[in-house]
């Protein structure tokens, strides 16, 4: 059965998940924050700035009028994370209470430290919340490559709902009601990835990028369990499965960010010639490591990445501060 769904967020994730979710039969209307770019979108079939190369069905519509989405039956919030709180509140007045909302971006709020799950309710205090995370690069679910991602929801019926909307041949979808250890997860491992890029880009070697893989799941799952999360969420596709994607690819803007940054690179710099395209592991390491100290949570990896990166802390100084630590049990 045919189901309208809406988008918001014309960027890569947004795109990509607009097509999946055409493939399965479904009407999109992909709400775009520039109207020059949903114009663009349905002039060409295509969203050049984000997603080159791939066109999209003409069960696509991209829109920039909140007023267009207003009788979908979901919505999917590709927003990044920083901006949620705002575009949420633009168009908390065109949904009804009943309509499931899926947080498909990774972060923590700079300024309240609060989840994107948090700040979605604080708006929309009846809807349904679900989280969509998972090992996914946004170009390969688009040109349709075997993928997997978790889709968590307390309402294990919606949460069906929605995983239906999505699953496909190619993209399989695991239902789980642990919403805050699935954020945790595509929160943190941004942190970690930035992490990886450096030790890779100062030619540290695989081990050093496995160590680091490995102890910032431990630095998750902490957080996670901190928060209310389970521990056996981040042993799945929105924990281990989405760091070790991260952490192991230049496809990655954070792993790539990191990357620049060991080889010399500077952040102003490198974030400058990346124009529009987000790369949240910067806002989220801000969040994440000043969230651990106000939990007193130990989260050293992610601490030495908001140094880098927030307080002009020098790459080789920090690294060796990490490695010079103090002796303990690994559990």
């Amino acid at each position: 059965m045919t189901k309208k769904i809406a988008i918001i967020g014309g960027g890569a994730w947004g795109t990509a998940l607009a097509i999946k979710i055409a493939a399965n039969g479904n009407d999109v209307s992909l709400w775009c924050r520039n109207p020059e770019l949903a114009l663009r979108i349905n002039k060409s079939r295509e969203n050049k700035s984000y997603l080159s190369g791939i066109k999209l069905p003409k069960n696509i519509n991209a829109v920039s009028d909140f007023a267009d989405i207003s009788s979908a039956e979901a919505i999917f919030l590709c927003i990044p994370a920083q901006h949620m709180r705002e575009q949420m509140s633009d168009v908390r007045c065109r949904v009804s209470e009943n309509v499931p909302l899926v947080i498909c971006s990774k972060g923590i709020e700079e300024k309240s430290l609060k989840l994107m799950s948090e700040v979605v309710r604080e708006i929309f205090q009846k809807n349904p919340i679900a989280i969509l995370s998972g090992p996914n690069f946004a170009s390969e679910i688009a040109a349709g490559l075997p993928a997997a991602a978790t889709l968590a929801c307390k309402n294990k019926k919606i949460g069906k709902e929605i995983a239906q909307i999505l699953a496909s041949n190619v993209f399989r979808i695991y239902q789980s009601t642990d919403i805050i250890g699935a954020e945790v997860g595509g929160a943190v491992k941004n942190v970690i990835a930035i992490a990886c890029g450096i030790a890779m880009g100062k030619d540290y070697g695989e081990n050093a990028r496995a160590a680091l893989i490995t102890r910032g799941l431990a630095e998750t799952t902490r957080l996670a369990a901190k928060l209310g999360g389970k521990t056996e969420t981040l042993m799945g596709l929105a924990g281990i499965g989405d760091l070790v994607l991260t952490c192991s690819s230049t496809k990655s803007r954070n792993m790539s960010l990191g990357y620049e940054l060991g080889k010399g690179g500077n952040l102003v710099k490198i974030l400058k010639n990346r124009g529009h395209k987000v790369t949240e592991g910067v806002a989220s390491s801000r969040s994440v490591a000043l969230l651990a100290k106000k939990l007193k949570l130990e989260m050293p990896i992610s601490a030495a990445v908001y140094a880098i990166l927030h307080e002009g802390a020098g790459i080789d100084e920090t690294i060796a501060g990490l490695l010079n630590r103090k002796t303990r049990e690994e559990f």
